[in-house]
């Protein structure tokens, strides 16, 4: 066997494993994934593909100049001859460099489609979705049990965590009602009927890292974050008034049905919870 025969078998010998193993990696990764196997895969077709280069360039590509210096003779039957099966074997090479060249491509492709499937997990682009919780205009406020809750209920000093009803446990739509009692109610400009009977809404995720707010102070008006101690105002729209928080807690505004239920009047104005991922977005 040629050289050149045995240096194509190994290039094939690379980008043929390459190719199983980014078949592998998919099938692997479709029937639940193992991280060591696919470590190894990973690997398998990585180096396949590399070594097949090098082995390539080793054995195929020109190195350096060949010059030969002579007067032109012409040629005697045996150079002719030696000449025609030069060129044969040259016919050979090409054609098996034509499927080397198929083989790295099918070892490219393979590893590309393989990749696809974890790339394809990470699911839809967010879009908006981060700009927007459950809430709606019409929508009742319900406890942690599914149970409406009523104005009356939430008395001076009272904090309730509710959800948009339908929607129990979203925690992106999670927020505290708070009981201030007739004529406490500081409004922030333009949410002057934000606060039916005293009874105000605010997000519940902090605007720091996104921990529960759920310390109350009545004397104080206070909301508390127990993870970095951030303070929010009540009456002055739950501005931040102490720790790192640098963005008031979202309003909700609020509205009491006919039946003396705590009702939206839409979603919260403005993106909860930290805002570090909507920086440059205006």
């Amino acid at each position: 066997m040629s050289t050149s025969t045995k240096g194509a078998g190994a290039v094939a010998a690379a980008f043929g494993a390459s190719v199983l193993a980014s078949a592998g990696l998919a099938i692997v990764y479709i029937a639940g994934g193992s991280p060591p196997i696919e470590g190894a895969l990973l690997l398998v077709a990585l180096g396949g593909i590399g070594a097949g280069l090098v082995l390539w360039a080793k054995r195929f590509l020109p190195v350096g100049d060949d010059v030969q210096e002579r007067e032109p003779l012409p040629s005697t039957p045996d150079e002719r001859a030696r000449a025609s099966d030069s060129f044969g074997a040259g016919a050979d090479l090409v054609a098996r460099r034509r499927l080397l060249v198929r083989l790295a491509a099918a070892a490219l492709g393979a590893l590309g489609i393989a990749a696809l499937f974890p790339i394809r997990s990470l699911g839809r682009a967010p879009g908006g979705a981060l700009f927007h919780t459950r809430w709606r205009a019409g929508v009742r406020a319900v406890d942690a049990s599914g149970t409406p809750v009523q104005a009356a209920s939430i008395t001076t000093g009272t904090v309730v965590t509710v959800f948009p009803e339908g929607h129990v446990g979203a925690a992106d739509s999670q927020t505290l009602l708070i009981g201030l009692g007739p004529g406490v109610y500081r409004p922030v400009a333009g949410r002057e009927d934000w606060a039916p009977e005293g009874v105000v809404g605010y997000s519940k995720i902090c605007t720091h890292v996104g921990c529960p707010v759920g310390l109350y102070q009545p004397s104080e008006h206070l909301l508390f974050c127990p993870c970095h101690q951030s303070a929010f105002d009540v009456l002055a729209g739950a501005r931040p008034v102490a720790g790192p928080a640098a963005r008031p807690l979202p309003q909700l505004p609020l509205t009491i049905d006919a039946a003396g239920y705590v009702v939206a009047r839409g979603d919260f104005p403005e993106p909860v919870g930290p805002g570090f991922w909507d920086r440059g977005r205006d």
